[in-house]
């Protein structure tokens, strides 16, 4: 089953670029199992959404990739808010370019 979350974190957007280019350079090829991740700025900070093949994609990246991509930036210090994460079920989710539909 597929798994999506939105993630608002209280960072700057520049967390977010290093983030991102770093995350790109541990997985050259895409992030196993993502289906679609989009990021944006908002007045706090930034949001992401994303969508994954399943749940257990999404805990692999984190462990694997995510958490010591963020660990080596932040220089192992803890951030100073937690993000806000709102998990959901996509019900939809049609890529055609990459051929994807759930």
């Amino acid at each position: 089953m597929a798994y999506g979350f939105v993630m608002d974190v209280p960072a700057p957007i520049g967390l977010y670029d290093a983030l991102h280019a770093e995350i790109g350079r541990r997985a050259p090829g895409g992030a196993d199992g993502l289906l679609v991740h989009v990021g944006r700025e908002t007045p706090v900070g930034f949001q992401i959404m994303e969508v994954w093949e399943s749940q257990a994609s999404y805990e692999r990246f984190a462990a694997e990739i995510l958490g010591p991509a963020m660990t080596q930036l932040s220089g192992g210090q803890p951030p100073p808010a937690e993000p806000v994460t709102q998990e959901f079920e996509p019900r939809g989710l049609t890529v055609p370019a990459a051929h994807v539909a759930v």
